[in-house]
């Protein structure tokens, strides 16, 4: 039986197995999993942050885990026109933008 692939193994396994080690045990297997915060609250936790930071890449993959976290559109829009007042206006914007791109309806 062959085991899933993560997103960290698709991404890096064949570079850095190391990295996605860490990632797939540490990161997702124990930290996410603590009893502290639901998986949701750790989405918005993160989502803000990563735009605070202005890492975009990281945003588009925490984005969408938040949305299947069950973190609404209309949440992380709030999260994030709130955050334009303490981490800058451009991050603000980019981020919206990249959860406009993630949640617009397929092109016909």
């Amino acid at each position: 039986m062959t085991e899933k692939e993560s997103p960290a193994q698709k991404a890096l396994g064949d570079v850095a197995p190391k990295m996605v080690e860490l990632t797939d045990e540490v990161l997702f297997g124990d930290v996410w999993k603590r009893p502290g915060l639901s998986p949701r609250d750790r989405s918005l936790v993160t989502v803000t942050a990563l735009a605070a930071l202005y890492r975009g890449e990281q945003l588009t993959f925490h984005l969408r885990l938040a949305l299947d976290n069950g973190l609404s559109r209309e949440e992380l829009a709030e999260a994030l026109t709130h955050l334009a007042f303490y981490a800058g206006w451009p991050n603000a914007m980019d981020a919206l933008t990249r959860l406009k791109d993630i949640t617009a309806p397929a092109a016909a």
